[in-house]
C-alpha cells in the first residue's frame, strides 16, 4: 500500500510539474529535499522528503513548497510509524505542510547572473493544520542559469498543535527541530 501511495504521489507531482513548466513567470522545482532533525540526550531523529513541490515566480518573488507529510523517510520504521500516527503528525489527517512566501528583498536579485544572495521570505507556514507567520533567511543562487534555495530555520513543535507531554516521546524528541530546505529550480 505505502509503494502505491508513494507511486501514486510521485505521478501526481510529475504531471502537476509539467502543468507549471508551461508558465514563463513561474520556476518550478523538480529537486525539492525537506529534512528534519531532532536532538536530545537520548537519541537524534532525523528524516527526509524529496517528493515535495516548489514554484518560486520569477516577478514576484513569491514560493510556495507543498510537503506531502507522509513522504518522510527516517531510518527507523518505528519512528516513521510513530511520526506518522494520530498521536504525533497525524498525516491521514493532515496530509501536506505547505509554505506560502515571498521574497521581501527579491527586486535586488537578477536571475540573469551567476550569483549568490541573501534572501529574505515572510509568509506563513502551515503544519498539522495551523498557520503560523514566519519570516526567516535563506540563501538563492544562480549558476548557469540554474536556481537554488537553501534555508535552514527551527520549527517549534508546539508552536503548531504538537505537544509530548509525558512519556517517552516528550524526553525523545526535541520541542523544537531543525528544518533545512534545498530546491532546485
Amino acid at each position: 500500500m505505502k509503494k502505491l501511495n508513494v507511486i501514486l504521489s510521485s505521478l501526481i507531482i510529475l504531471f502537476s510539474l509539467t502543468a507549471y513548466s508551461q508558465s514563463n513567470d513561474k520556476l518550478v522545482s523538480s529537486k525539492t529535499h525537506i529534512k528534519f532533525f531532532s536532538h536530545t540526550p537520548a537519541e537524534d531523529i532525523e528524516a527526509n522528503n524529496y517528493t515535495s513541490v516548489s514554484t518560486l515566480n520569477k516577478e514576484t518573488g513569491e514560493v510556495v513548497f507543498s510537503v506531502p507529510m507522509q513522504g518522510f523517510d527516517f531510518k527507523k520504521a518505528l519512528m516513521q510509524k510513530h511520526y506518522n500516527s494520530d498521536k504525533y503528525l497525524d498525516t491521514k489527517t493532515f496530509p501536506k505542510a505547505k509554505l506560502k512566501a515571498t521574497i521581501t528583498n527579491f527586486s535586488e536579485f537578477d536571475l540573469s547572473k551567476d550569483g549568490s544572495y541573501e534572501a529574505v521570505v515572510e509568509g506563513e507556514l502551515t503544519i498539522h493544520g495551523v498557520t503560523k507567520a514566519i519570516k526567516e533567511k535563506g540563501t538563492l543562487t544562480i549558476k548557469d542559469n540554474m536556481v537554488s534555495a537553501q534555508s535552514t530555520f527551527n520549527v517549534t513543535l508546539a508552536d503548531y498543535g504538537v505537544e509530548f507531554v509525558k512519556g517517552k516521546p516528550s524526553s525523545n524528541i526535541a520541542k523544537t527541530v531543525e528544518v533545512t530546505v534545498l530546491a532546485e529550480y
